[in-house]
């Protein structure tokens, strides 16, 4: 009995001491900053540990900032274990010159492709018919998030549809707030503005120029009707002189403005602040006229690496990201939507039951980042930054612009 327990004690040891010795570091690049999205990698790095490897969180503030790091690390000859790009055609040149580890092998054993819902997420992911990035999440920019208590300190009725914000602008000017809360960045802009060619015209204008990259649309009078509305959400941030996102919709958050167009993932922020979803605000899918989700989102690749351990963990962590659990508990932290169709998230709040309804709906977008290449995004960006700078820029000097960057775009 005596011997059955050392040898049962002396093979414990030599597990645990193997399991040490296999233990890896591995640096994860993001740019996951703001307290609700620290809250929600947090996840991801909790059951990454849990293996028994240590996640070393490399955040870089600013997604353009970080992008810019990651590739330089990687092409420069210093790749980390693993960095989030957004779905879509960031990484093509990376991938073009073999910086990238193909991952089909493990989106195979793992069944990504009767899982991934929806199918245009891995197909993302996916170059000449191999596997090189893991989808974690949908982020869909088409949301309006409505501050209760800037409309109730305006005496005003809470807004069902972009229409009735926008006619509330003027009261909430009056009674001290700012109507519209926008960072003072290029992407912030111009997603708004995509935001409203695809939510206040129909869906085959917003393909048409996307997708098809079709300038004569892009230029015509239907899109020209998207322009005017920027030119009104223009006006209502002239006041909100914040630069990053969360700030804005802290703005919101605390009823100093009146609403933000942003994505899903300002759902953590008002998580962390403890507001409620239906109470506190309301999110307005499709600006509340034509609910509609782009399905954008986060994943994650993992550069070539020489060393036999780490790359080891490059593919635990890349099988780990899409487990059912992790996946609950990062999208609900993150305010996003899960890449699988078969788990289960009654615990999700108001305004992610209604991305849920939308995603079951099939009532989908694909984002413009996976339509056109990031130099063609920053053109964009950059002309929204000229836009919302100073009013000099009118609407239809804005308009043939963008139609001369949406002819030249691939």
């Amino acid at each position: 009995m005596k011997l059955t327990k050392k040898l049962l004690t002396a093979t414990a040891l030599v597990s645990a001491s193997a399991t040490i010795a296999n233990a890896t570091e591995l640096e994860v690049m993001h740019w996951w900053t703001s307290g609700g999205e620290a809250a929600a990698v947090a996840e991801f790095a909790k059951a990454f540990d849990a293996t028994g490897h240590t996640w070393v969180d490399a955040a870089i503030a600013g997604g353009e900032n970080a992008r810019a790091v990651m590739i330089s690390r990687i092409t420069g000859g210093d790749p980390m274990g693993a960095f989030q790009f957004n779905h879509g055609r960031q990484a093509e040149e990376l991938i073009e010159a073999g910086l990238l580890r193909d991952i089909t092998d493990i989106a195979e054993a793992e069944g990504w492709l009767d899982l991934v819902n929806p199918s245009s997420l891995l197909e993302s992911c996916t170059v000449d018919g191999r596997v090189y990035c893991a989808p974690v999440n949908i982020h869909s920019w088409q949301w309006l998030w409505v501050s209760h208590k800037a409309f109730a300190d305006a005496g005003l009725d809470v807004p069902a549809n972009w229409a009735e914000f926008a006619d509330s602008a003027d009261a909430l000017e009056a009674a001290g707030k700012i109507p519209m809360a926008m960072g003072q960045e290029g992407w912030q802009q111009s997603g708004a503005f995509n935001v409203m060619m695809a939510s206040l015209l129909p869906s085959d204008i917003f393909l048409s120029v996307y997708g098809d990259k079709d300038a004569d649309v892009a230029g015509g009078a239907e899109v020209a009707s998207v322009f005017a509305a920027a030119d009104a959400a223009r006006s209502m941030s002239a006041n909100s002189t914040v630069q990053n996102w969360n700030d804005a919709t802290n703005l919101v958050i605390t009823g100093q403005a009146g609403g933000q167009i942003m994505g899903d993932w300002a759902q953590g922020e008002f998580a962390v602040a403890g507001s409620v979803a239906g109470e506190d605000y309301s999110c307005l899918p499709g600006l509340g006229t034509n609910p509609r989700l782009s399905t954008g989102g986060d994943a994650f690749y993992f550069p070539v690496l020489d060393d036999e351990e780490q790359a080891a963990a490059q593919a635990e962590l890349a099988a780990l990201l899409l487990k059912p659990d992790v996946q609950v508990s990062f999208n609900l932290a993150k305010g996003s939507l899960p890449v699988r169709g078969d788990i289960d998230l009654s615990a999700a709040n108001d305004c992610m039951q209604k991305g849920l309804a939308l995603l079951a709906d099939g009532a989908l977008l694909p984002d413009p980042t996976m339509l056109i290449t990031p130099d063609t995004v920053n053109q964009i960006n950059t002309l929204f930054t000229e836009f919302f700078a100073d009013g000099s820029i009118s609407a239809a000097d804005a308009q043939a612009e963008f139609a001369e960057i949406i002819a030249d775009a691939e």
